[in-house]
């Protein structure tokens, strides 16, 4: 059995628009690129063929890949979430006790990370090292870099 993802609504309505994008535009796309080296005649050297096939091979794979997120997606109801602790979809505030640096994230699924945006996805160290702190606490993380220390500041929606 596959595993559950939590994600938002949007989240999840993104990846149904880049499956649709994937299913709607891109297979046609490759389906024609086939064709017409397929038309080129001999099979065996050309090269054209063969690397519209791969790149069939590596689309279906991800339409694939996205069709079990989307199956396996259980959204958050946001009512059910509240701000004692850092959970997934809580804003995080914290301090970076190493270098007074302060930051926010949000806590999302790995879906929907993008750390540009300040989406945290939470299964990366510094998620699972906030999850479950309250105002106040210090995390005592383990990064690549070594161990940093983050307090947490403020919990928001």
């Amino acid at each position: 059995m596959a595993k559950k993802t939590y994600i938002t609504e949007s989240g999840l309505e993104n990846l149904k628009e880049e499956l649709a994008q994937l299913t709607n535009i891109e297979r046609p796309k490759i389906s024609r690129q086939i064709a017409e080296a397929r038309d080129k005649g001999d099979l065996s050297e050309n090269a054209e063929y063969d690397a519209a096939k791969e790149a069939q091979g590596l689309l279906e794979m991800k339409i694939s890949i996205l069709q079990d997120k989307i199956v396996n997606s259980v959204i958050i109801d946001k009512s059910m979430l509240t701000t004692d602790t850092v959970q997934i979809m809580n804003i995080v505030k914290i301090k970076n006790l190493n270098n007074n640096a302060e930051m926010t994230y949000t806590i999302v699924s790995d879906a929907e990370a993008d750390l540009k945006a300040g989406k945290l996805a939470i299964n990366t160290p510094i998620a699972k090292g906030l999850l479950g702190k309250k105002v106040g606490d210090i995390a005592e993380i383990t990064v690549p870099n070594g161990k940093i220390k983050l307090e947490i500041l403020e919990i928001s929606l």
